[in-house]
Protein backbone atom coordinates (compact mmCIF):
# COMPACT_ATOMS: atom_id res chain seq x y z
CA UNK A 1 0.00 0.00 0.00
CA UNK A 2 2.32 2.78 0.96
CA UNK A 3 5.47 0.67 1.05
CA UNK A 4 8.15 0.82 -1.66
CA UNK A 5 10.21 -2.01 -0.96
CA UNK A 6 11.89 -4.41 -3.51
CA UNK A 7 10.66 -7.59 -4.05
CA UNK A 8 12.60 -10.68 -3.17
CA UNK A 9 13.22 -12.54 -6.60
CA UNK A 10 15.02 -14.84 -5.91
CA UNK A 11 12.58 -16.50 -3.88
CA UNK A 12 10.39 -16.43 -6.31
CA UNK A 13 11.49 -17.01 -9.95
CA UNK A 14 11.28 -20.07 -10.06
CA UNK A 15 7.53 -20.11 -9.52
CA UNK A 16 6.77 -18.14 -12.54
CA UNK A 17 9.50 -18.40 -15.12
CA UNK A 18 8.07 -21.18 -17.25
CA UNK A 19 4.27 -19.61 -17.10
CA UNK A 20 3.63 -18.70 -20.74
CA UNK A 21 -5.43 8.50 -8.90
CA UNK A 22 -6.44 10.24 -8.57
CA UNK A 23 -7.36 14.01 -9.22
CA UNK A 24 -10.34 15.32 -7.70
CA UNK A 25 -13.84 14.35 -9.10
CA UNK A 26 -14.69 17.90 -8.42
CA UNK A 27 -14.12 20.25 -11.89
CA UNK A 28 -10.23 19.92 -11.31
CA UNK A 29 -8.80 23.36 -10.55
CA UNK A 30 -5.59 24.37 -12.97
CA UNK A 31 -3.35 21.78 -12.76
CA UNK A 32 0.35 22.68 -13.87
CA UNK A 33 2.15 19.87 -15.40
CA UNK A 34 5.31 19.68 -17.41
CA UNK A 35 4.84 16.45 -19.28
CA UNK A 36 2.19 17.78 -21.32
CA UNK A 37 3.09 16.03 -24.90
CA UNK A 38 1.08 16.00 -28.25
CA UNK A 39 -2.73 14.77 -28.22
CA UNK A 40 -3.90 12.21 -30.39
CA UNK A 41 -7.47 12.71 -29.02
CA UNK A 42 -8.18 17.26 -28.42
CA UNK A 43 -6.29 19.87 -29.25
CA UNK A 44 -6.69 21.33 -25.93
CA UNK A 45 -5.12 19.87 -22.34
CA UNK A 46 -7.57 18.93 -19.98
CA UNK A 47 -6.18 21.02 -17.43
CA UNK A 48 -8.08 24.31 -19.72
CA UNK A 49 -4.42 26.52 -19.93
CA UNK A 50 -2.14 24.07 -21.93
CA UNK A 51 -2.34 23.81 -25.59
CA UNK A 52 -1.24 20.64 -27.02
CA UNK A 53 -0.94 19.24 -30.66
CA UNK A 54 -3.91 16.96 -32.52
CA UNK A 55 -1.20 14.58 -33.18
CA UNK A 56 1.94 12.90 -31.43
CA UNK A 57 5.68 13.35 -32.79
CA UNK A 58 7.29 11.52 -35.06
CA UNK A 59 5.58 8.51 -37.13
CA UNK A 60 2.26 6.34 -35.82
CA UNK A 61 4.66 2.92 -35.64
CA UNK A 62 7.03 1.84 -33.35
CA UNK A 63 8.96 -1.07 -32.86
CA UNK A 64 6.93 -1.52 -29.31
CA UNK A 65 3.86 0.23 -28.25
CA UNK A 66 3.36 0.90 -24.63
CA UNK A 67 0.06 1.28 -23.02
CA UNK A 68 -0.19 3.26 -19.96
CA UNK A 69 2.49 5.66 -18.63
CA UNK A 70 2.46 4.07 -15.29
CA UNK A 71 5.03 2.74 -13.35
CA UNK A 72 5.70 -0.40 -14.84
CA UNK A 73 5.10 1.18 -18.58
CA UNK A 74 7.53 3.87 -17.91
CA UNK A 75 9.80 1.14 -16.74
CA UNK A 76 9.52 -1.19 -19.74
CA UNK A 77 9.40 1.50 -22.58
CA UNK A 78 12.39 3.15 -20.77
CA UNK A 79 14.23 0.06 -20.57
CA UNK A 80 13.49 -0.61 -24.23
CA UNK A 81 14.68 2.67 -25.62
CA UNK A 82 17.88 1.97 -23.71
CA UNK A 83 17.99 -1.30 -25.51
CA UNK A 84 17.81 1.19 -28.78
CA UNK A 85 14.13 0.04 -29.74
CA UNK A 86 11.85 2.51 -31.14
CA UNK A 87 9.22 2.56 -28.60
CA UNK A 88 6.07 4.92 -27.87
CA UNK A 89 3.90 4.95 -24.78
CA UNK A 90 0.47 5.94 -25.12
CA UNK A 91 -0.85 7.65 -21.76
CA UNK A 92 -4.65 8.19 -22.13
CA UNK A 93 -4.29 11.47 -19.63
CA UNK A 94 -2.55 14.79 -19.71
CA UNK A 95 -0.57 13.50 -17.02
CA UNK A 96 2.18 10.54 -16.99
CA UNK A 97 2.54 8.04 -13.76
CA UNK A 98 -0.98 6.33 -13.44
CA UNK A 99 -1.56 5.71 -10.06
CA UNK A 100 1.95 7.64 -8.97
CA UNK A 101 1.13 11.00 -10.54
CA UNK A 102 1.66 13.84 -8.76
CA UNK A 103 -0.47 17.27 -9.42
CA UNK A 104 -0.72 20.80 -8.34
CA UNK A 105 -3.05 23.29 -7.13
CA UNK A 106 -2.65 26.83 -6.11
CA UNK A 107 1.04 26.05 -5.28
CA UNK A 108 0.70 22.54 -3.59
CA UNK A 109 2.32 19.55 -4.95
CA UNK A 110 -0.03 16.35 -4.60
CA UNK A 111 0.92 12.74 -4.49
CA UNK A 112 -1.52 10.57 -5.55
CA UNK A 113 -0.39 7.37 -4.63
CA UNK A 114 3.08 5.79 -3.03
CA UNK A 115 4.40 7.96 -0.07
CA UNK A 116 6.78 5.81 1.64
CA UNK A 117 9.65 4.26 0.03
CA UNK A 118 12.82 2.40 0.78
CA UNK A 119 15.62 1.66 -1.37
CA UNK A 120 15.61 4.20 -4.08
CA UNK A 121 18.99 5.53 -3.82
CA UNK A 122 20.50 1.54 -3.75
CA UNK A 123 22.59 0.09 -5.88
CA UNK A 124 23.99 -3.22 -6.25
CA UNK A 125 22.50 -6.99 -6.35
CA UNK A 126 20.17 -6.20 -3.86
CA UNK A 127 19.00 -3.12 -5.06
CA UNK A 128 15.26 -1.83 -5.39
CA UNK A 129 14.05 -2.57 -8.73
CA UNK A 130 12.88 0.63 -9.33
CA UNK A 131 16.54 1.77 -8.34
CA UNK A 132 18.02 -0.79 -11.00
CA UNK A 133 15.82 0.55 -13.77
CA UNK A 134 16.86 4.42 -13.00
CA UNK A 135 20.61 3.17 -12.52
CA UNK A 136 20.46 1.42 -16.10
CA UNK A 137 19.11 5.01 -17.68
CA UNK A 138 21.55 7.26 -15.72
CA UNK A 139 19.18 9.04 -13.55
CA UNK A 140 19.20 9.84 -10.40
CA UNK A 141 16.62 10.56 -7.95
CA UNK A 142 17.56 13.13 -4.69
CA UNK A 143 15.84 11.37 -1.33
CA UNK A 144 15.25 13.25 2.26
CA UNK A 145 16.19 9.86 4.53
CA UNK A 146 14.05 9.61 8.08
CA UNK A 147 13.75 6.51 10.37
CA UNK A 148 10.11 6.77 11.87
CA UNK A 149 6.25 7.70 11.65
CA UNK A 150 4.03 7.83 14.02
CA UNK A 151 1.32 4.74 15.15
CA UNK A 152 -1.80 5.49 16.74
CA UNK A 153 -3.18 2.33 17.95
CA UNK A 154 -6.06 0.86 20.36
CA UNK A 155 -3.20 0.50 22.90
CA UNK A 156 -2.18 3.87 22.26
CA UNK A 157 0.31 6.36 20.30
CA UNK A 158 4.17 6.59 19.79
CA UNK A 159 6.77 7.00 17.24
CA UNK A 160 7.64 4.02 15.42
CA UNK A 161 11.14 3.59 14.54
CA UNK A 162 12.87 1.40 12.24
CA UNK A 163 16.02 -0.07 12.97
CA UNK A 164 17.34 -3.32 15.24
CA UNK A 165 16.67 -1.86 18.74
CA UNK A 166 14.06 0.85 18.76
CA UNK A 167 11.49 -1.20 18.10
CA UNK A 168 11.92 -3.36 21.29
CA UNK A 169 11.65 -0.77 23.03
CA UNK A 170 7.91 0.33 21.93
CA UNK A 171 6.94 -3.16 22.60
CA UNK A 172 8.27 -2.76 26.14
CA UNK A 173 6.23 -0.04 26.86
CA UNK A 174 3.03 -0.90 24.87
CA UNK A 175 2.66 -4.54 24.72
CA UNK A 176 4.93 -5.93 26.87
CA UNK A 177 7.92 -8.00 28.14
CA UNK A 178 5.95 -11.47 25.76
CA UNK A 179 5.87 -9.02 22.88
CA UNK A 180 9.71 -8.45 23.03
CA UNK A 181 10.29 -11.77 24.03
CA UNK A 182 8.43 -12.90 20.43
CA UNK A 183 9.55 -10.49 18.41
CA UNK A 184 13.09 -11.89 19.20
CA UNK A 185 12.33 -15.12 18.34
CA UNK A 186 10.75 -14.15 14.90
CA UNK A 187 13.38 -11.95 13.74
CA UNK A 188 15.89 -14.89 15.00
CA UNK A 189 14.28 -17.08 12.64
CA UNK A 190 13.74 -14.86 9.72
CA UNK A 191 16.44 -12.69 9.05
CA UNK A 192 18.64 -15.68 8.15
CA UNK A 193 16.58 -16.18 5.33
CA UNK A 194 16.83 -12.94 3.81
CA UNK A 195 19.93 -13.83 2.07
CA UNK A 196 17.46 -16.37 -0.21
CA UNK A 197 15.57 -13.50 -0.67
CA UNK A 198 17.93 -11.07 -2.12
CA UNK A 199 20.38 -13.43 -3.47
CA UNK A 200 18.95 -12.11 -7.40
CA UNK A 201 19.17 -9.12 -8.52
CA UNK A 202 15.31 -8.00 -10.18
CA UNK A 203 17.14 -6.87 -13.68
CA UNK A 204 18.62 -10.24 -14.42
CA UNK A 205 14.92 -11.60 -14.93
CA UNK A 206 13.36 -12.32 -17.90
CA UNK A 207 10.24 -14.12 -19.04
CA UNK A 208 12.02 -16.37 -20.74
CA UNK A 209 14.83 -19.48 -20.72
CA UNK A 210 17.01 -16.98 -21.00
CA UNK A 211 16.63 -16.33 -17.97
CA UNK A 212 18.56 -19.60 -17.31
CA UNK A 213 21.33 -17.35 -18.52
CA UNK A 214 20.85 -14.30 -17.33
CA UNK A 215 19.51 -15.31 -13.80
CA UNK A 216 20.64 -18.80 -12.72
CA UNK A 217 23.83 -19.68 -14.34
CA UNK A 218 25.08 -16.09 -13.87
CA UNK A 219 24.41 -15.74 -9.95
CA UNK A 220 24.74 -19.70 -9.01
CA UNK A 221 27.52 -18.84 -7.08
CA UNK A 222 25.92 -16.10 -4.98
CA UNK A 223 22.77 -18.60 -4.69
CA UNK A 224 24.85 -21.56 -3.37
CA UNK A 225 26.52 -18.76 -1.57
CA UNK A 226 23.54 -17.57 0.78
CA UNK A 227 22.36 -21.46 0.96
CA UNK A 228 25.48 -22.21 2.58
CA UNK A 229 25.56 -19.53 4.94
CA UNK A 230 22.24 -20.34 6.06
CA UNK A 231 23.36 -23.61 6.81
CA UNK A 232 21.06 -27.24 6.96
CA UNK A 233 18.63 -26.00 8.79
CA UNK A 234 18.15 -22.60 7.12
CA UNK A 235 18.34 -24.10 3.59
CA UNK A 236 15.40 -26.11 4.76
CA UNK A 237 13.57 -23.14 6.01
CA UNK A 238 14.07 -21.06 3.04
CA UNK A 239 11.31 -23.59 1.25
CA UNK A 240 8.75 -21.89 2.85
CA UNK A 241 9.33 -18.74 1.24
CA UNK A 242 6.37 -19.08 -1.31
CA UNK A 243 4.42 -20.05 1.22
CA UNK A 244 2.24 -17.76 3.48
CA UNK A 245 3.97 -15.83 6.18
CA UNK A 246 1.37 -16.60 8.55
CA UNK A 247 2.76 -20.15 8.30
CA UNK A 248 6.08 -19.16 9.55
CA UNK A 249 4.46 -17.45 12.20
CA UNK A 250 2.41 -20.51 13.95
CA UNK A 251 5.15 -22.52 13.15
CA UNK A 252 7.01 -20.67 15.86
CA UNK A 253 4.38 -20.32 18.04
CA UNK A 254 3.76 -16.60 18.40
CA UNK A 255 0.82 -15.67 20.24
CA UNK A 256 1.02 -12.34 21.61
CA UNK A 257 -2.08 -10.42 20.24
CA UNK A 258 0.16 -7.27 19.77
CA UNK A 259 2.40 -9.18 17.69
CA UNK A 260 0.27 -10.92 15.47
CA UNK A 261 -1.58 -7.71 14.55
CA UNK A 262 1.61 -5.94 13.79
CA UNK A 263 2.61 -8.32 11.36
CA UNK A 264 -0.89 -8.23 9.68
CA UNK A 265 -0.78 -4.73 9.61
CA UNK A 266 2.70 -4.84 7.59
CA UNK A 267 1.84 -7.57 5.57
CA UNK A 268 -1.46 -5.51 4.33
CA UNK A 269 0.59 -2.22 3.74
CA UNK A 270 2.87 -4.09 1.98
CA UNK A 271 0.48 -6.04 -0.20
CA UNK A 272 -2.94 -5.74 0.63
CA UNK A 273 -3.57 -9.00 2.02
CA UNK A 274 -2.92 -10.00 5.59
CA UNK A 275 -0.10 -12.41 6.75
CA UNK A 276 -2.15 -15.72 5.49
CA UNK A 277 -1.98 -14.20 1.64
CA UNK A 278 1.58 -12.64 1.37
CA UNK A 279 4.34 -14.59 0.30
CA UNK A 280 6.70 -14.96 3.58
CA UNK A 281 9.86 -14.20 0.69
CA UNK A 282 8.06 -10.44 0.84
CA UNK A 283 8.01 -10.21 4.46
CA UNK A 284 11.11 -11.25 4.90
CA UNK A 285 12.85 -9.21 2.69
CA UNK A 286 10.80 -6.07 3.78
CA UNK A 287 12.15 -7.57 7.88
CA UNK A 288 15.66 -7.35 6.33
CA UNK A 289 15.56 -3.95 5.00
CA UNK A 290 13.63 -2.43 8.29
CA UNK A 291 15.27 -3.90 11.21
CA UNK A 292 19.34 -4.33 10.40
CA UNK A 293 21.60 -1.32 11.53
CA UNK A 294 21.45 1.60 9.93
CA UNK A 295 18.38 1.53 7.89
CA UNK A 296 16.55 4.23 6.67
CA UNK A 297 13.47 5.30 4.81
CA UNK A 298 14.10 7.44 1.93
CA UNK A 299 10.99 9.85 0.73
CA UNK A 300 12.04 11.79 -3.16
CA UNK A 301 13.12 15.41 -2.95
CA UNK A 302 10.35 16.94 -5.40
CA UNK A 303 7.26 14.27 -4.41
CA UNK A 304 6.54 11.18 -5.96
CA UNK A 305 6.30 12.85 -8.97
CA UNK A 306 9.90 12.82 -9.22
CA UNK A 307 10.19 9.33 -9.63
CA UNK A 308 7.55 9.82 -13.10
CA UNK A 309 10.05 12.90 -14.03
CA UNK A 310 12.73 10.65 -13.87
CA UNK A 311 11.27 7.68 -15.88
CA UNK A 312 10.42 9.89 -18.75
CA UNK A 313 13.53 11.79 -18.85
CA UNK A 314 15.13 8.19 -18.89
CA UNK A 315 12.68 7.42 -21.34
CA UNK A 316 13.18 10.18 -23.88
CA UNK A 317 17.10 10.39 -23.18
CA UNK A 318 17.38 7.09 -25.56
CA UNK A 319 14.61 8.30 -27.93
CA UNK A 320 11.39 6.53 -26.62
CA UNK A 321 8.21 8.77 -26.93
CA UNK A 322 5.32 9.74 -24.43
CA UNK A 323 2.44 10.98 -25.97
CA UNK A 324 -0.63 12.03 -23.26
CA UNK A 325 -4.04 12.17 -24.19
CA UNK A 326 -3.43 9.73 -26.25
CA UNK A 327 -6.19 7.17 -25.49
CA UNK A 328 -6.64 3.55 -26.57
CA UNK A 329 -9.87 2.35 -28.11
CA UNK A 330 -8.94 -1.30 -28.62
CA UNK A 331 -5.63 -3.36 -29.56
CA UNK A 332 -5.46 -4.41 -33.19
CA UNK A 333 -5.58 -8.17 -33.97
CA UNK A 334 -4.47 -9.31 -37.37
CA UNK A 335 -4.09 -13.53 -38.48
CA UNK A 336 -3.84 -13.77 -34.77
CA UNK A 337 -0.96 -11.39 -33.51
CA UNK A 338 -0.98 -8.41 -31.90
CA UNK A 339 0.09 -5.47 -34.62
CA UNK A 340 -0.74 -2.48 -33.11
CA UNK A 341 -3.36 -0.04 -31.27
CA UNK A 342 -6.37 1.91 -32.20
CA UNK A 343 -7.00 5.28 -30.58
CA UNK A 344 -10.01 7.01 -30.00
CA UNK A 345 -9.60 9.60 -32.86
CA UNK A 346 -9.52 6.28 -35.20
CA UNK A 347 -5.32 6.99 -35.83
CA UNK A 348 -4.44 3.02 -35.87
CA UNK A 349 -0.35 3.37 -34.58
CA UNK A 350 1.29 -0.04 -35.39
CA UNK A 351 3.55 -2.18 -33.53
CA UNK A 352 6.34 -3.67 -35.22
CA UNK A 353 7.26 -6.07 -32.92
CA UNK A 354 5.04 -6.19 -29.77
CA UNK A 355 2.32 -4.42 -27.58
CA UNK A 356 2.53 -4.28 -24.34
CA UNK A 357 -0.57 -3.01 -22.04
CA UNK A 358 0.52 -1.74 -18.62
CA UNK A 359 -3.70 -1.53 -18.09
CA UNK A 360 -4.96 -4.09 -15.59
CA UNK A 361 -5.97 -7.47 -16.42
CA UNK A 362 -9.33 -6.39 -16.90
CA UNK A 363 -9.14 -3.44 -18.65
CA UNK A 364 -6.94 -4.73 -20.95
CA UNK A 365 -9.73 -7.99 -21.83
CA UNK A 366 -12.09 -4.47 -22.75
CA UNK A 367 -9.57 -3.57 -24.95
CA UNK A 368 -9.57 -7.03 -27.51
CA UNK A 369 -12.03 -7.82 -29.66
CA UNK A 370 -14.11 -10.60 -28.71
CA UNK A 371 -12.90 -13.93 -29.70
CA UNK A 372 -9.29 -13.30 -29.23
CA UNK A 373 -8.53 -14.83 -26.52
CA UNK A 374 -9.41 -18.62 -25.24
CA UNK A 375 -12.41 -18.89 -23.08
CA UNK A 376 -10.54 -20.41 -20.32
CA UNK A 377 -8.04 -17.28 -20.16
CA UNK A 378 -11.35 -15.00 -20.34
CA UNK A 379 -13.08 -17.08 -17.15
CA UNK A 380 -9.65 -16.82 -15.81
CA UNK A 381 -9.33 -12.90 -15.51
CA UNK A 382 -12.83 -12.67 -14.27
CA UNK A 383 -12.77 -14.48 -11.34
CA UNK A 384 -9.50 -13.06 -10.32
CA UNK A 385 -10.45 -11.68 -6.95
CA UNK A 386 -10.06 -8.02 -6.60
CA UNK A 387 -8.70 -5.51 -3.56
CA UNK A 388 -10.95 -2.79 -2.75
CA UNK A 389 -10.90 0.69 -3.77
CA UNK A 390 -10.11 3.73 -2.10
CA UNK A 391 -11.17 7.08 -0.24
CA UNK A 392 -8.74 9.94 -0.91
CA UNK A 393 -8.48 13.29 0.86
CA UNK A 394 -6.17 15.82 0.00
CA UNK A 395 -5.49 19.05 2.00
CA UNK A 396 -3.26 22.30 1.51
CA UNK A 397 -3.07 24.78 4.79
CA UNK A 398 -1.33 26.88 6.47
CA UNK A 399 0.91 25.48 9.42
CA UNK A 400 1.14 28.69 11.36
CA UNK A 401 -2.72 29.36 11.43
CA UNK A 402 -3.79 25.75 11.86
CA UNK A 403 -0.63 25.27 14.72
CA UNK A 404 0.63 22.52 13.74
CA UNK A 405 3.81 21.98 15.72
CA UNK A 406 7.17 21.85 14.43
CA UNK A 407 8.43 18.24 15.18
CA UNK A 408 5.71 16.92 13.25
CA UNK A 409 6.14 13.47 11.64
CA UNK A 410 6.11 12.85 7.77
CA UNK A 411 3.70 9.98 8.15
CA UNK A 412 1.18 8.49 10.47
CA UNK A 413 -0.72 5.01 10.29
CA UNK A 414 -4.42 5.04 12.78
CA UNK A 415 -5.87 1.57 13.31
CA UNK A 416 -9.39 2.10 15.06
CA UNK A 417 -9.79 -1.52 15.71
CA UNK A 418 -7.43 -4.72 15.89
CA UNK A 419 -10.65 -7.04 16.11
CA UNK A 420 -12.33 -5.70 13.28
CA UNK A 421 -8.87 -6.76 11.34
CA UNK A 422 -6.64 -4.35 9.59
CA UNK A 423 -8.69 -5.49 5.85
CA UNK A 424 -11.73 -3.92 7.59
CA UNK A 425 -13.70 -0.46 5.62
CA UNK A 426 -13.11 2.56 7.81
CA UNK A 427 -10.82 1.06 9.90
CA UNK A 428 -7.18 1.79 9.06
CA UNK A 429 -5.95 5.56 7.75
CA UNK A 430 -2.63 6.10 6.31
CA UNK A 431 -1.34 10.10 6.09
CA UNK A 432 1.10 11.23 4.92
CA UNK A 433 2.42 15.42 4.49
CA UNK A 434 5.33 15.06 2.42
CA UNK A 435 6.04 19.04 3.06
CA UNK A 436 7.76 17.82 6.50
CA UNK A 437 10.60 16.80 4.38
CA UNK A 438 10.27 18.50 1.31
CA UNK A 439 9.07 22.20 1.72
CA UNK A 440 9.46 22.67 -1.91
CA UNK A 441 6.02 20.55 -2.62
CA UNK A 442 3.68 23.52 -0.71
CA UNK A 443 4.06 27.40 -0.71
CA UNK A 444 6.16 28.84 2.36
CA UNK A 445 4.87 28.45 5.93
CA UNK A 446 2.31 25.74 4.53
CA UNK A 447 1.82 21.84 4.22
CA UNK A 448 0.54 19.28 1.68
CA UNK A 449 -1.06 16.50 3.20
CA UNK A 450 -2.76 13.21 1.53
CA UNK A 451 -4.90 10.84 3.48
CA UNK A 452 -6.41 7.42 2.01
CA UNK A 453 -8.03 4.32 3.23
CA UNK A 454 -5.97 1.73 2.03
CA UNK A 455 -7.69 -0.07 -0.76
CA UNK A 456 -10.34 -1.28 1.68
CA UNK A 457 -13.45 1.40 0.50
CA UNK A 458 -16.24 -0.83 -1.29
CA UNK A 459 -16.65 -0.36 -4.74
CA UNK A 460 -20.52 -1.60 -4.39
CA UNK A 461 -21.45 0.98 -2.37
CA UNK A 462 -20.89 3.58 -5.26
CA UNK A 463 -21.46 1.68 -7.97
CA UNK A 464 -24.12 3.19 -10.33
CA UNK A 465 -23.97 6.49 -8.33
CA UNK A 466 -24.02 9.66 -10.01
CA UNK A 467 -21.13 11.79 -9.57
CA UNK A 468 -22.87 15.04 -9.61
CA UNK A 469 -26.11 13.56 -7.54
CA UNK A 470 -26.72 14.87 -3.75
CA UNK A 471 -26.96 11.47 -2.62
CA UNK A 472 -23.11 10.90 -4.03
CA UNK A 473 -22.43 14.10 -2.42
CA UNK A 474 -23.70 12.74 1.10
CA UNK A 475 -21.69 9.52 0.84
CA UNK A 476 -18.77 11.56 -0.22
CA UNK A 477 -19.23 13.55 3.11
CA UNK A 478 -20.17 10.28 5.30
CA UNK A 479 -17.13 8.13 4.09
CA UNK A 480 -14.49 10.92 4.47
CA UNK A 481 -15.36 11.78 7.94
CA UNK A 482 -13.23 8.75 9.15
CA UNK A 483 -10.15 10.37 7.21
CA UNK A 484 -10.66 13.65 9.13
CA UNK A 485 -11.28 12.00 12.04
CA UNK A 486 -7.81 10.70 11.33
CA UNK A 487 -5.92 13.91 10.12
CA UNK A 488 -7.47 15.45 13.68
CA UNK A 489 -5.82 13.56 15.67
CA UNK A 490 -2.88 13.35 13.94
CA UNK A 491 -2.31 17.41 13.89
CA UNK A 492 -3.64 17.99 16.78
CA UNK A 493 -6.40 20.33 18.62
CA UNK A 494 -5.19 23.64 16.71
CA UNK A 495 -6.41 22.03 13.20
CA UNK A 496 -9.34 23.03 11.73
CA UNK A 497 -11.01 21.90 8.78
CA UNK A 498 -12.38 25.06 7.81
CA UNK A 499 -9.20 26.85 7.31
CA UNK A 500 -7.48 24.42 4.62
CA UNK A 501 -7.01 25.79 1.53
CA UNK A 502 -6.79 23.34 -0.88
CA UNK A 503 -9.47 20.47 0.09
CA UNK A 504 -10.29 17.63 -2.02
CA UNK A 505 -11.95 14.07 -1.79
CA UNK A 506 -11.49 10.84 -4.10
CA UNK A 507 -13.73 8.19 -4.27
CA UNK A 508 -13.75 4.71 -5.70
CA UNK A 509 -15.54 6.06 -8.33
CA UNK A 510 -12.64 8.77 -8.74
CA UNK A 511 -10.22 5.90 -9.02
CA UNK A 512 -12.27 4.11 -11.79
CA UNK A 513 -12.90 7.24 -14.03
CA UNK A 514 -9.34 9.09 -13.95
CA UNK A 515 -7.10 5.75 -13.39
CA UNK A 516 -9.17 3.62 -15.89
CA UNK A 517 -9.42 1.30 -13.17
CA UNK A 518 -11.97 -1.80 -13.35
CA UNK A 519 -14.39 -1.18 -10.27
CA UNK A 520 -11.61 1.49 -9.07
CA UNK A 521 -9.48 -1.59 -7.86
CA UNK A 522 -6.15 -1.33 -6.31
CA UNK A 523 -5.50 -4.52 -7.89
CA UNK A 524 -5.48 -8.38 -7.87
CA UNK A 525 -5.96 -9.64 -4.17
CA UNK A 526 -3.84 -13.22 -5.02
CA UNK A 527 -2.91 -14.83 -1.80
CA UNK A 528 -0.30 -16.93 -1.22
CA UNK A 529 -1.06 -20.78 -1.28
CA UNK A 530 -3.48 -20.34 -3.28
CA UNK A 531 -2.55 -18.37 -6.50
CA UNK A 532 0.30 -17.19 -8.19
CA UNK A 533 0.07 -13.73 -10.51
CA UNK A 534 0.22 -14.10 -13.95
CA UNK A 535 3.19 -14.39 -15.63
CA UNK A 536 3.95 -11.41 -18.73
CA UNK A 537 2.60 -12.78 -22.48
CA UNK A 538 -0.51 -13.75 -23.03
CA UNK A 539 -2.04 -16.54 -25.54
CA UNK A 540 -1.78 -13.49 -28.09
CA UNK A 541 1.77 -13.52 -29.87
CA UNK A 542 2.84 -10.08 -29.56
CA UNK A 543 1.33 -9.00 -26.80
CA UNK A 544 2.38 -9.08 -23.23
CA UNK A 545 1.83 -7.20 -19.88
CA UNK A 546 3.31 -5.72 -17.42
CA UNK A 547 1.91 -4.19 -13.69
CA UNK A 548 0.40 -5.27 -11.31
CA UNK A 549 -1.79 -7.79 -13.01
CA UNK A 550 1.37 -9.21 -13.24
CA UNK A 551 3.76 -11.01 -11.61
CA UNK A 552 5.42 -9.81 -9.31
CA UNK A 553 2.53 -8.30 -8.21
CA UNK A 554 1.13 -4.66 -6.49
CA UNK A 555 3.27 -1.84 -5.34
CA UNK A 556 6.01 0.48 -6.65
CA UNK A 557 9.46 -2.22 -6.96
CA UNK A 558 6.63 -5.09 -7.95
CA UNK A 559 5.55 -3.03 -10.88
CA UNK A 560 8.80 -1.47 -12.32
CA UNK A 561 10.47 -5.28 -11.73
CA UNK A 562 7.29 -6.06 -14.18
CA UNK A 563 7.83 -3.61 -16.76
CA UNK A 564 11.46 -4.64 -16.78
CA UNK A 565 10.97 -8.11 -17.17
CA UNK A 566 9.15 -7.47 -20.19
CA UNK A 567 11.72 -5.09 -22.04
CA UNK A 568 14.33 -7.92 -20.51
CA UNK A 569 11.82 -10.76 -22.75
CA UNK A 570 11.66 -8.65 -25.87
CA UNK A 571 15.51 -8.06 -26.64
CA UNK A 572 18.18 -10.74 -26.98
CA UNK A 573 19.93 -12.42 -24.34
CA UNK A 574 23.15 -11.45 -24.79
CA UNK A 575 21.39 -7.71 -24.96
CA UNK A 576 20.26 -8.14 -21.39
CA UNK A 577 23.69 -9.45 -20.23
CA UNK A 578 25.18 -6.28 -22.14
CA UNK A 579 23.10 -3.86 -19.41
CA UNK A 580 23.36 -6.34 -16.83
CA UNK A 581 27.06 -5.92 -17.62
CA UNK A 582 26.97 -2.00 -17.95
CA UNK A 583 25.06 -1.44 -14.65
CA UNK A 584 28.02 -3.61 -12.50
CA UNK A 585 25.23 -6.93 -12.24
Amino acid sequence: MILSLSPPMAATFCSWTLQPPFLSNFRRPTVRSRFIRASSSSSTSSNGNLPTKKSFPGEHEADVVVIGSGIGGLCCGALLARYNQDVLVLESHDLPGGAAHSFEIKGYKFDSGPSLFSGLQSRGPQANPLAQVLDALGESLPCAKYDSWMVYLPEGNFLSRIGPTDFFKDLEKYAGPNAVQEWEKLLGAILPLSSAAMALPPLSIRGDLGVLSTAAARYAPSLLKSFIKMGPQGALGATKLLRPFLEIVDSLGLKDPFIRNWIDLLAFLLAGVKSDGILSAEMIYMFAEWYKPGCTLEYPIDGSGAVVEALVRGLEKFGGRLSLKSHVENIVIENGKAVGVKLRNGQFVRARKAVVSNASMWDTLKLLPPGALPDSYVSGVNTTPQCESFMHLHLGFDAKEQGIADDLEIHHIVVNDWDRGVDADQNVVLISVPSVLSPNLAPPGKHVLHAYVPGTEPFSLWEGLDRKSAEYKDLKSQRSEVMWKAVERALGPGFKREKCEVSLVGTPLTHQRFLRRNRGTYGPAIEAGKGTFPGHSTPIPQLMCCGDSTFPGIGVPAVAASGAIVANSLVTVSKHSELLDAIGL
